[in-house]
């Protein structure tokens, strides 16, 4: 069993903040977007990754080799976007027969990864929504099996949404639909999609099984990674790094505060998250999240979300800026 994480993508909807990293690393509930998921699977038993690195690489690799050097990993280079479906294919000769199991880079989700795991056939992780126009949607039969994928459909017949899990016993059968959409262009606004490939096997007598997950966390904008940020703190509560003093500082719970921080004469929480080595003096936060090594003074703060290596100082503002920023919000 190999875990392929595809985490090419370049974020476009998260910058400035992934100009200068990729959106799996930043950080979400006292982790990082990646660091959940490999987390998730390594609880499971699977110790095997396949990494699909595009827009800043290296960050990501570098990034596994710290965190995980127990890992057996690989690491692909996706050098040109055209999909999902076309960054899977590029896994094939590392992959060969092995079952795998397929979760996007920025797909954060409750689940019992085992349960799945354990399942007699093919399944694809799904979660009904409201509005299933902008996902793969899922048609299921009587006797609840799939019977249907589209991407993106217009007119939906079903609000099962495809939450980007995918756990595949016939690997090479995938393989081969994937080869034969890329061959024959057969792409969705300009991509070239799993979810086609799923359905090419499903037409050739592929059977899937739907797998409903709990909870689907959105990381895709701001607004949603605050929100998601928000939920995890209050559902695993926050972790503070046990070496901090914070001197005349309120702590109001859940806050996740990392390594190494110097936090003063502030208020922080609820719902912030913290990377390691931030400075923070006579301000207050909440709802927010702040990258590591920034240094934020006299500055109020809410549904904010700044980057790292960044200087922040002056009055009460809602803000979105990226690493290596600094702004100064007081008089001049």
């Amino acid at each position: 069993m190999k875990a392929i994480i595809p985490v090419a993508g370049a974020g476009t909807k998260l910058r400035p903040h992934t100009y200068t990293q990729p959106k799996a690393l930043i950080p979400l509930a006292g982790k990082t977007i990646l660091s959940i998921i490999v987390d998730q699977l390594r609880e499971a038993g699977i110790n095997e990754f396949v990494f699909i690195v595009g827009y800043l690489g290296d960050k990501i690799q570098d990034y596994v080799k710290e965190k995980y050097p127990e890992l057996k990993a690989w690491f692909v280079t996706q050098s040109e976007r055209h999909g999902i479906g076309h960054a899977i294919q590029l896994t094939r000769d590392i992959v060969g027969d092995d079952e795998i199991f397929i979760v996007l880079g920025d797909t954060i989700c409750e689940y019992d990864v085992k349960e799945l795991l354990d399942m007699p056939c093919s399944a694809l992780g799904v979660k009904r929504v409201d509005d299933p126009r902008d996902f793969g949607v899922v048609e299921l039969g009587e006797d609840g099996y799939i019977t249907r994928v589209v991407e993106k459909p217009q007119i939906p017949k079903s609000n099962m949404a495809l939450v980007g899990i995918y756990r595949i016993k016939e690997t090479p059968f995938l393989f081969n639909c994937l080869e034969s959409n890329i061959r024959n262009q057969i792409m969705v606004r300009g991509e070239f999609s799993i979810t086609d490939a799923l359905e090419c096997m499903i037409q050739h007598g592929a059977r899937f099984q739907p797998f409903k997950v709990q909870n689907w966390f959105d990381c895709g904008k701001k607004d949603t990674l605050l929100e998601s940020n928000a939920t995890l703190l209050k559902k695993f509560g926050g972790v503070i790094s046990p070496d901090h003093n914070f001197e005349n500082t309120i702590i109001i719970p859940p806050v996740s505060v990392a390594e190494g921080c110097d936090i003063k004469n502030s208020i922080v929480g609820p719902n912030v998250t913290i990377g390691e080595k931030t400075t923070i003096n006579y301000s207050i936060i909440k709802d927010s999240i702040i990258g590591s090594f920034a240094d934020l003074y006299d500055i109020v703060l809410t549904n904010s979300l700044i980057g790292s290596d960044t200087e922040v100082k002056g009055e009460s503002r809602s803000l979105n800026i990226g690493d290596n920023t600094e702004i100064d919000l007081g008089e001049s």
